[in-house]
């Protein structure tokens, strides 16, 4: 599940490259002559999803854990030509989903030159394009898009108009000498403008209750009316929405006749497994960046602790679970802890950068804006996160290192040895500290660092090792500052 580096949450459609050029045909005639063969979008989708699906391809690239639950019923909706409504807490994935839906249709499209609203050629509805059409014939200019141009988007919001969504009067066509009769002084607004594509309204009960109605006539009969023109505009899109389930019950509510028309109700929901929020992490976090500077690791066992954390946050019984916690919680955890790695080599003169456990309480507190807790909590939100870190740091300890021989580490601190680490200490320092250690190879083996460890890493396990040997209460730590000190 998910939702591109949108994060949120995306990407779409992919943007056309130097090497992806259009068809030829230019007029009416030569599209005619090319054998070009009309289908409305949702036949297109339609179409191209079967052609998808018995080659085996992916079919919503980049999501994440909606395989067996979500994808089955939006592709169940999309071969029945249904207008799709996703109903699930915030960072499900939701508009990440809806965004893979365009890349659906066909790469190219041809629509007449110039018109606002995308008309194919073979069939125009708009004043401008049936006059052109019958003045030029096979001469008719026409235009190619690619998939990238016929998708649009809008969020929901209590100050949005009839006119941004459908359209109004346009005062300069009017000042221009066009007369108020006349049905090309209208300017189109977003959902026309998107026709023969893909629109995508989010938060659609944040949308006052009289512009939902202006919606009605787009669902069901297709068309639309502008400050009482008798104008029948039959428009050729498919519209998607997206809810949260307390905004749809509380804050506000989609009206019932527009429910009705929509033809699917789907369902999302956080990622069900372990390994879908690995996956999802991976994918999302934004590890690396580009430049001299070398890019922060962040080891496979932070990325577990990280991924236990969420879950253990989401399914606590002290955050509002109507509200949810956001897949956004996840990622902006891995990156702050890289970022904390990528401060301390910046700070403290280390090579490579590369996160250990002791950058991940320092970003506790930035997290707490994305929870909702219950009120009986308020004033525990920081002790609460901090103590499902813990136990989610022991988690991933006692499966990854909970049966290892770790007495040639322990050993270090009989006769009263301590070892102190902290946010700034760098790898090597950390190294030099607790000195050579027995079976270092072997903890390093089970956490997933392959044989081209670097000091960094090393310390990372290290530091990893006693933090859970801490939490098992096999040591004792002093903590303060950002620093701790390791000791029996």
């Amino acid at each position: 599940m998910v939702q591109p580096p949108s994060h949120s949450h995306a990407a779409a459609t992919t943007q056309p490259d130097a090497a992806a050029s259009p068809p030829a045909a230019a007029t009416l005639g030569e599209l005619r002559a090319s054998g070009h063969a009309y289908r409305t979008v949702k036949e297109e989708i339609r179409q191209n999803l079967l052609t998808r699906m018995r080659a085996g391809q992916d079919r919503f690239p980049g999501i994440i854990g909606f395989d067996q639950t979500v994808l089955p019923h939006l592709e169940r909706a999309l071969l029945a030509g249904h207008d799709v409504i996703l109903l699930g807490e915030r960072g499900q994935g939701k508009t990440r989903l809806i965004r893979t839906i365009a890349g659906l249709l066909d790469e190219w499209s041809p629509a007449v030159e110039g018109c606002e609203i995308n008309d194919h050629p073979y069939a125009p509805v708009c004043a401008r394009c049936r006059r052109l059409a019958a003045e030029q014939g096979d001469a008719l200019p026409v235009c190619w898009r690619h998939v990238s141009e016929r998708y649009g988007e809008k969020l929901a919001t209590p100050d949005t108009s009839v006119g941004d969504l459908i359209g109004d009067i346009d005062p300069v066509k009017v000042a221009e000498g066009r007369t108020l009769g006349d049905p090309e002084t209208i300017h189109f607004g977003l959902v026309p403008r998107t026709n023969r594509g893909v629109f995508c309204l989010n938060e659609l009960p944040d949308l006052a209750e009289r512009i939902q109605v202006a919606l009605l006539n787009v669902l069901e009969e297709r068309d639309i009316g502008v400050r009482g023109y008798a104008l029948r505009l039959p428009l050729d899109l498919v519209l998607v929405a997206s809810a949260n389930p307390e905004d749809y019950t509380n804050r506000g509510r989609i009206i019932t006749p527009l429910k009705d028309r929509f033809g699917a109700e789907i369902r999302t929901h956080y990622p069900m497994t372990l390994t879908d929020e690995l996956a999802l992490i991976r994918q999302e976090s934004l590890l690396s960046w580009d430049g001299a500077d070398p890019a922060a690791i962040l080891p496979a066992h932070l990325i577990d602790v990280i991924a236990r954390f969420t879950r253990l946050v989401r399914a606590s019984p002290a955050v509002d679970a109507r509200s949810g916690v956001s897949a956004r919680f996840a990622i902006a955890a891995a990156e702050s802890a890289a970022a904390s790695a990528v401060r301390r080599a910046a700070l403290a003169g280390e090579e490579q950068p590369v996160a250990r456990v002791c950058d991940l309480p320092a970003i506790v507190s930035t997290l707490r804006g994305k929870v909702e807790f219950e009120v009986s909590e308020e004033g525990r939100e920081q002790e609460v996160l901090d103590h499902l870190l813990r136990r989610a740091i022991a988690e991933t300890f006692r499966i990854m290192l909970g049966n290892a021989d770790l007495t040639a580490l322990l050993a270090k601190f009989e006769d009263g040895g301590t070892v102190a680490s902290g946010d700034l200490v760098p790898g090597p320092d950390l190294l030099r500290r607790i000195g050579e250690v027995t079976g270092l190879a072997k903890i390093m083996e089970r956490l997933g660092v392959d044989g081209a460890e670097s000091p960094g890493q090393a310390a990372a396990a290290l530091e990893f090792t006693l933090e859970g040997l801490y939490l098992m209460r096999r040591l004792s730590k002093d903590s303060a500052d950002g620093s701790s000190i390791y000791r029996t």
